[in-house]
């Protein structure tokens, strides 16, 4: 009945979880894409806290140059998702981007 409301109420968004690159898009040609790497800080020995360092290209550059207390990984294994909680750490900090890498315009084929 209110199915023509739909479009003014909602927030179509589309996420490609892939295992080298993360893709996020937004209705209104808002297009963004981050490599999906995660740089992970070790607080207080082995059994602490873990947090979140770094996410995407600065994470990238630290594969294997990392101290002993920051891992760099990639929470997505062979297009699975290995680790679901660094999954979504790394989801919560590519939505809070705003700068868009590149947008379309919307008739352009």
């Amino acid at each position: 009945m209110f199915g023509f409301l739909n479009g003014y109420f909602s927030n179509d968004l589309a996420i490609d979880l892939g295992t080298a690159n993360t893709l996020i898009w937004v209705r209104g040609g808002y297009r963004t894409g981050r490599t999906s790497v995660v740089a992970i800080r070790q607080e207080g020995g082995p059994n602490g806290k873990k947090v979140i360092q770094q996410v995407g290209l600065a994470a990238k550059h630290m594969l294997g140059r990392t101290p002993g207390n920051i891992t760099a990984i990639r929470p997505m294994k062979d297009g699975v998702i290995a680790d679901f909680t660094v999954t979504e750490q790394m989801l919560k900090q590519l939505s809070q981007v705003t700068k868009p890498v590149f947008s379309v315009p919307a008739h352009a084929s």
